[in-house]
């Protein structure tokens, strides 16, 4: 017993003196830590200075009921109860046999509110005895920080986000994700927390150790009236056509800002929403978006001229074992007619003959224009182009004829926008910018200018004549449909197969991309477009010029006409005179008195909108584009919050 006795005093001494700093910090470990408080995040603003994310602080009320003394806890349990019943509106009973009963189950984390915004959590602050703090009190609050768009759903994935979860994985789209490392993430505080049992902790001090400091603000080059007049002409035809996905761009042709930026997918229940940013990052066969490239390759080279007579026979063509078709056949036509017609005969043709026994000539000159490298756009995710060429797997005899209209490559459409803004742009090749600055409220911390991927991609001659051909596929090519008196757009339609890898089950279940790219205005290009739709109902139609371009065209069609440099803004989409004289006839009756009802059918959706809701009308609208039925007849005298009912 003596021995044992001697063991004990020397394993506690061992313990007390030689391992004692080692188990101290051991059980304050366990027991008391810091823990970090993540920074807010900076805003995400648009051009002009509307909000597009921004970082909203959210806070937990809790309560040491064991902390207060005995005599504190009878002073302002009744106040404390009654000030709770107010805010919460629950009983003051309510509040005061549950706070009692925490404390005598020794409750040191009792919740009296979750997830409140600022303006309650200073409310609640300054209720009884929770003012007294965290020592007298036993406050203890906690705050969290939750990321919202104001905007709701329009340009969300370019917006973007940043996740982390619990394994430690982070996601990061859109602008929000490629910056918030930077810029947007700020400095995490910390806090001196204990443990309470059942993994819980509690705030020792009613401070922070360390605060956070907030990250800088962003600016992006996004123009909010054009982001939402791409998101809803894009919406609008994909849900008209039951297409899969599909993406619209908007680019500033002299310094490459992305103006406007919508990317929508179809979920199960066939609603769409910005599912995945399918303009930075999907690459696909553009199609005959392309052929303009293979042309511009040939005209650069001098191997063709605009009028060097092209034979497409009536529409079919073998090129080595391998049958090149068009819609329709068109004989013997010049080269600049064949790429108005997107005759791929035509232009299979052209390359064909130019460079089968040297195709790298023409691979090279792609090289040059760079379509075979990222563009290196800050957003992460930016698809990878592939080219075909000699010595890879997919190069064959056939490879240079499918190429020269779009196939047996990958681009991406911001990728092939690029390449277009070029044209527009006088050959000065820009790359796509989504950034304008980062600050620190009004404080520039760094500025982003215009970065020039290519100085001149091609002669002036050649420019000149790919002009001319982009200007009048709109006035008398595949894109003639699309023809306006009223404003000029140059570009060039695309439809090309997907998923065709299996030929006969392909034509079991067809399946397109269209896709238009261009500018506009034509002669004094200010912005470039692409739209991009991915598999519309064949049962409804799939031509680049029926399914992407009447996108594009609203698109351009609403830019140009709510250009301030117009004083008298008209609907270009309005082309019954007797709907356009009871317009014009009606309007001034409702600007002066905004009491008589005018006729909006035949009027675009959201010019009739705002219209009626200037005269102080609350308008429902079913269904999208031209308004074919309105519920209150035109001449009737109407009040203010009447609601009205437009049939689309």
């Amino acid at each position: 017993m003596f021995v044992f006795a001697l063991a004990v005093v020397f394993k506690l001494c061992t313990i007390q003196f030689v391992q004692g700093d080692e188990y101290r910090a051991l059980a304050e470990e366990r027991t008391v830590k810091n823990h970090e408080i993540p920074a807010n995040r900076g805003n995400v603003y648009s051009a002009d200075g509307s909000l597009l994310a921004t970082s909203i602080p959210k806070y937990d009320i809790r309560l040491d009921v064991v902390q207060p003394k005995q005599a504190t806890f009878n002073k302002y349990i009744k106040s404390l109860s009654d000030s709770l019943a107010n805010y919460s509106g629950k009983s003051s009973s309510y509040h005061q046999n549950s706070i009692t009963k925490a404390r005598s189950n020794k409750n040191r984390y009792f919740l009296l509110a979750r997830n409140i915004s600022y303006s309650d959590y200073i409310r609640l602050r300054n209720f009884p005895m929770l003012q007294l703090g965290a020592i007298k009190g036993g406050l203890i609050v906690e705050q969290t920080t939750r990321r919202e768009h104001p905007m709701g759903g329009i340009a969300e994935r370019t917006i973007g986000y940043e996740r982390i979860d619990e394994d430690g994985n982070v996601t990061r789209p859109g602008i929000d994700g490629a910056f918030g490392v930077k810029y947007l993430r700020g400095i995490n505080g910390s806090r001196l927390k204990q443990k309470i049992g059942n993994g819980q902790w509690k705030p020792i001090v009613d401070y922070n150790q360390v605060d956070p400091q907030d990250g800088y603000d962003v600016y992006t080059t996004i123009d909010v009236n054009i982001q939402d007049i791409a998101h809803h002409s894009l919406l609008g035809q994909l849900e008209k056509y039951e297409a899969e996905h599909g993406c619209a761009v908007v680019m500033d042709v002299k310094t490459g800002e992305i103006k406007a930026i919508s990317n929508l997918g179809r979920n199960k229940n066939g609603n769409y929403y910005e599912r995945l940013n399918y303009a930075v990052g999907e690459s696909h066969e553009p199609g005959s978006t392309f052929k303009v490239m293979a042309f511009m390759a040939a005209l650069e080279d001098k191997v063709i001229d605009t009028s060097t007579i092209i034979n497409t026979f009536q529409g079919t063509k073998r090129f080595y074992g391998r049958t090149i078709s068009d819609s329709r056949g068109h004989g013997k036509i010049s080269a600049a007619r064949a790429l108005e017609v997107s005759s791929n005969i035509g232009l299979a043709t052209i390359i064909d003959e130019a460079y089968s026994k040297k195709p790298k000539i023409f691979i090279n000159r792609l090289k040059s224009w760079n379509l075979h490298e990222p563009l290196g756009i800050s957003i992460i995710g930016e698809g990878i182009p592939d080219i075909a060429e000699p010595g890879k797997a997919n190069w064959s005899r056939n490879a240079l004829p499918s190429m020269a209209y779009g196939y047996n490559l990958q681009m991406t459409p911001l990728q092939t926008l690029t390449f277009y803004n070029a044209i527009a742009n006088d050959g000065e090749m820009v790359k796509p910018r989504f950034i304008k600055a980062v600050k620190e409220f009004d404080r520039e911390i760094e500025t982003f200018n215009k970065e020039v991927i290519n100085q001149k991609i091609c002669s002036d001659k050649t420019l000149g004549e790919i002009r001319d051909i982009l200007k009048n596929i709109v006035i008398r090519g595949t894109g003639s449909r699309m023809y306006s008196e009223n404003f000029s757009m140059a570009g060039k339609t695309g439809t090309a197969r997907t998923d065709y890898s299996n030929y006969e089950e392909w034509r079991k279940d067809r399946k397109y991309v269209s896709s238009f790219a261009g500018y506009f205005p034509a002669d004094n290009p200010k912005y470039s477009c692409i739209v991009v739709i991915h598999k519309p109902s064949t049962k409804v139609g799939f031509y680049g010029a029926d399914v992407s371009g009447p996108v594009f065209k609203r698109i351009a069609q609403k830019i140009y006409t709510e250009t301030p440099l117009i004083d008298e803004v008209e609907s270009l989409e309005v082309v019954n005179n007797q709907v356009n004289e009871s317009f014009e006839a009606y309007y001034d009756i409702a600007n002066t008195y905004k009491t008589i009802m005018p006729n909006v059918v035949g009027l675009p959706a959201m010019d009739a909108l705002a219209l009626l809701e200037n005269m102080g009308l609350k308008v429902s609208l079913e269904g999208v584009g031209v308004v074919k039925k309105q519920s209150i007849n035109k001449g009737v005298k109407v009040k203010p919050n009447q609601v009205v009912v437009l049939n689309i």
